[in-house]
């Protein structure tokens, strides 16, 4: 058996490589984009990578390859003997299309309490009112942007903490460890990052995606998730002559808006497991309108109740106007990961152990979101997510805790002896 617990100074060691990573990846605009027809959404997610690819070249990784469709997948080779089943960890290179991740100026800093003051925007700050797990870091050492954008943890610290360990298990051939997989993709954050992802290619029994938030947390739930595209198809006049002529494709799909109910069934009213229906792009003229919505619940029964919702809304304005066409598609995006997950507990179990092993108490809990993790699941390839430390995503007060970044590195390394036990 390995040590129960990965000792203090290997924790500082994997922090400070980790560290230094995420703030050179982070200083690399990567940042996808919803509305490209193309795979990769932005070329610029190529350029880390290329990097990450040179990188795992130089740690002399074996079967190191950038496909055709940017995804980076490499080999550490097995330490023990005797026959183990491969173990994948994966992480993402593109940050949010919601904030900029263009010249992001990453600063580290100790964390002393109160607010912490960004300094490139005025008034931009990070207090424990907006995020009370601030208040369990007083005397650690943060990353953090000046404010201005993104600092992009998500998921750069996955990547980051990766590659310290990736690189450790390389200088340290003594640690017993079967064959581990290592893979980068592109386009998560847009929902298209394992469109093209060959899993017979990545070759393992398991993986886990490194794009979880607290030190500690196991996630091993997701929503199951569907998009519903209404598309209102009008008639457009000349507004002078409109009487009685025009129909407005806008004003239809602004009905449709209004009646959604306030005070549930939406992101903004809704918490644990409860479910919602939220419209989060409209776009048209007088003559089509088109809004998108995303639909989520943990529950599969329920996600189909929650589309037939909505187009019972849509319903109810069509029939006030029998003149405009209306055409609802709905996709299933993916499906809550706990399905499969639950038929080979082992996988998270170990994962659990795992975290035991680095000195903190595992904490299994739910996504109110997906990951690449959720749709590989229901491809076969069962993907659990694990913490990476950072905070507040998607926005300029996006935090992670440096030491957190440590004991993420250490579970990896923690988790590839386990699987090889």
């Amino acid at each position: 058996m390995a040590a129960p617990a990965t000792d203090r100074t290997l924790h500082t060691m994997l922090a400070e490589d980790a560290a230094q990573r995420l703030v050179r990846y982070a200083q690399m605009d990567t940042q996808s984009d919803e509305h490209s027809t193309t795979f990769p959404s932005t070329p610029k997610q190529l350029d880390l990578l290329r990097l990450l690819r040179d990188e795992l070249e130089a740690l002399g990784l074996e079967d190191v390859e950038l496909d055709e469709h940017g995804y980076v997948f490499a080999t550490v080779p097995a330490t023990v003997e005797h026959e183990v089943p491969a173990v994948g960890f994966l992480a993402h290179v593109d940050t949010s299309p919601s904030v900029t991740g263009a010249n992001v100026k990453p600063q580290r800093v100790r964390y002393d309490g109160g607010e912490i003051a960004l300094p490139g925007a005025a008034g931009q700050v990070i207090r424990v009112d907006d995020c009370a797990e601030l208040a369990d870091h007083v005397g650690h050492e943060l990353i953090t942007t000046d404010g201005t954008t993104l600092l992009g943890a998500d998921d750069k610290a996955g990547v980051a903490e990766i590659m310290a360990a990736v690189a450790h298990l390389v200088a340290h051939p003594e640690i017993p460890h079967g064959p581990i997989r290592v893979g980068f993709n592109p386009d998560e954050e847009v929902g298209r990052g394992t469109d093209f992802f060959n899993i017979d290619r990545f070759g393992t029994d398991a993986a886990y995606t490194l794009d979880g938030s607290t030190a500690g947390e196991i996630q091993d739930e997701t929503f199951s998730a569907a998009k519903v595209v209404v598309t209102v198809t009008g008639r457009s006049i000349h507004p002078g002559t409109a009487k009685g002529e025009i129909v407005n494709a806008l004003k239809l799909a602004a009905q449709v808006l209004a009646r959604l109910p306030h005070d549930e069934w939406s992101p903004e009213t809704t918490e644990q497991r409860e479910g919602f229906a939220h419209p989060y792009e409209l776009n048209g003229t007088d003559a089509e309108a088109e809004i998108k919505f995303i639909v989520r619940d943990h529950d599969d029964e329920l996600l189909e109740q929650h589309v037939a919702r909505l187009h019972g809304i849509v319903d109810e304005v069509a029939a006030t106007e029998p003149r405009a066409r209306f055409d609802v598609d709905t996709s299933i995006q993916y499906r809550n990961m706990r399905n499969a997950l639950s038929q080979r507990p082992e996988v998270v179990d170990r994962a659990e152990e795992a975290v035991r092993r680095v000195g903190l108490e595992p904490v299994r809990s739910l996504i109110r979101g997906g990951t690449d993790g959720s749709r590989l699941t229901e491809k076969g390839l069962l993907t659990p997510n694990l913490f990476t430390g950072g905070h507040q995503y998607h926005s300029e007060r996006e935090w992670i805790c440096v030491e957190d970044m440590g004991l993420a590195a250490a579970t990896v390394i923690e988790l590839a002896q386990i699987w090889a036990e």
